[in-house]
C-alpha cells in the first residue's frame, strides 16, 4: 500500500449519503469519500439500518482494511493532483 491511514476519523456526509476519510501520500493528506452504494455492497444487512449515520460508519469500520485498499488503487489509478477521491460500488 503506497497510502496511510494514520487518521482513523471518518465522517458522515448526509447531503450527499456517503462516509469521507483521509488517507496520506508522504506529507500530503487526500480525501476520500465512499458512496452509501458501496458500503451497501460491503456489507447486507444495510437494508435493515434503522439509523442510516450510524449504520454506515458501522459498516465503514468493520471494512475498513477493505475499505483503505481500494483507496490504494483508486488513488494510485488517478494520481492527477486531485484532493478528492469517490470510491464507488463498481470499485469493490
Amino acid at each position: 500500500m503506497n497510502l496511510s491511514f494514520p487518521n482513523e476519523s471518518r465522517s458522515f456526509d448526509e447531503t450527499r449519503n456517503r462516509v469521507r476519510f483521509w488517507g496520506y501520500d508522504g506529507a500530503i493528506e487526500i480525501a476520500f469519500f465512499v458512496e452509501a452504494d458501496a458500503l451497501k455492497k460491503l456489507d447486507q444487512l444495510s437494508a435493515e439500518m434503522s439509523d442510516v449515520e450510524a449504520g454506515f460508519l458501522k459498516i465503514f469500520d468493520a471494512t475498513r482494511e477493505q475499505i483503505y485498499g481500494v483507496a490504494d488503487k483508486v488513488y494510485m489509478r488517478s494520481r492527477d493532483g486531485s484532493c478528492a477521491h469517490i470510491l464507488a460500488a463498481a470499485d469493490f
